[in-house]
């Protein structure tokens, strides 16, 4: 069969000849994948860059997809045993959930892992209320973008954003954020802007990680509890934690992802995001390629979020 492949961390992945999977346990499914995203955790696990990557090379590249069962179905999938972006996969049934018929392939593909990145965080590790405040940082990126608009669907109650791009303000505002912070600017400037909302501040979606991610452990309020939650490393996966912060703060330090949340709760919100995507009226940018194009997609940078296609 035709798939997407890594046949060395070192080099891109490309378009080539692999083996038919077959299943090996009773609980597999054959899907037959239609639509399948670059997302920052494919392009990290195809590097080895990510702390789940690993095995023997080569590999098909991709995580999750849109793909057709047996039946004719047409389900979200994840996890697969052998890659997304390839004409077969085998899945578990339990990974697989249904797409909502006013949804197509490419927008399902395309923003239910960014969904699921923020309503796992919210919902399982954060305890997320309706009225609890909540700051996204790094939030001009398709999971932030979708995370502004899933909190503000889900009630919360003030939301502020940070980038590093002045001129991302508008946009991030248009899309439910309340304030916003420019992470570019002095250190000195960046404390001050920050502490004015920290101070009332209960959850944290943090998409950079690095020092970002310590500024705003270092403004966090002395008084107020907060729910600080990782769930990406753009800017570093080191965060310099300074032990007083820890002593004087009533902080909740935590991550949100593969391993710390059970797949079937990742499956829960892979299906809230792909049920809600219409009444919650969510705003992603897409473009799409057939997957043999995977050479001239990996070395794309624009804005919208790539989804590779299979062809008819």
């Amino acid at each position: 069969m035709k798939a997407v492949l890594v046949t060395d961390y070192s080099l891109p992945p490309v378009w080539g000849n692999a083996d038919a999977p077959r299943a090996a346990n009773a609980d597999e499914v054959l899907v037959l994948p239609r639509a399948a995203a670059i997302s920052q955790l494919v392009r990290a696990k195809a590097s080895g860059r990510h702390y789940s990557s690993g095995g023997a090379l080569p590999q098909v590249v991709g995580v999750d997809g849109v793909g057709a069962l047996a039946s004719g179905e047409r389900v979200f999938f994840a996890f697969p045993a052998c890659g997304s972006m390839a004409e077969q996969t085998l899945v578990k049934a339990s990974l697989c959930v249904p797409v909502p018929d006013d949804l197509d392939d490419v927008t399902a593909a395309a923003l239910a892992n960014p969904g699921m990145s923020s309503l796992a965080a919210l919902r399982y590790r954060a305890g997320f209320v309706a009225g609890d405040n909540v700051l996204i940082n790094g939030a001009a990126g398709a999971s932030g973008r979708l995370a502004i608009q899933i909190a503000r669907y889900l009630g919360a109650g003030q939301i502020v954003v940070t980038a590093r791009k002045p001129e991302q303000e508008a946009e991030l505002l248009a899309l439910g954020a309340d304030c916003f912070v420019c992470l570019n600017q002095s250190d000195a400037d960046l404390q001050a802007s920050l502490a004015v909302h920290m101070a009332g501040m209960d959850i944290v979606l943090d998409y950079l990680g690095g020092v970002p991610a310590a500024r705003i452990l270092a403004a966090a309020s002395s008084s107020r509890p907060l729910r600080f939650v990782n769930i990406g490393s753009l800017a570093g996966v080191d965060i310099p934690v300074n032990a007083g912060w820890l002593r004087g703060k009533p902080l909740t330090l935590m991550g949100s992802g593969l391993g710390s949340v059970p797949n079937p709760d990742l499956m829960r919100c892979f299906a809230e995001a792909l049920q809600m995507a219409r009444p919650a009226g969510l705003q992603m940018a897409t473009r799409s390629m057939s997957m043999a194009q995977v050479a001239d997609a990996w070395q794309y940078q624009g804005p919208e979020r790539l989804v590779l296609t299979m062809a008819e």
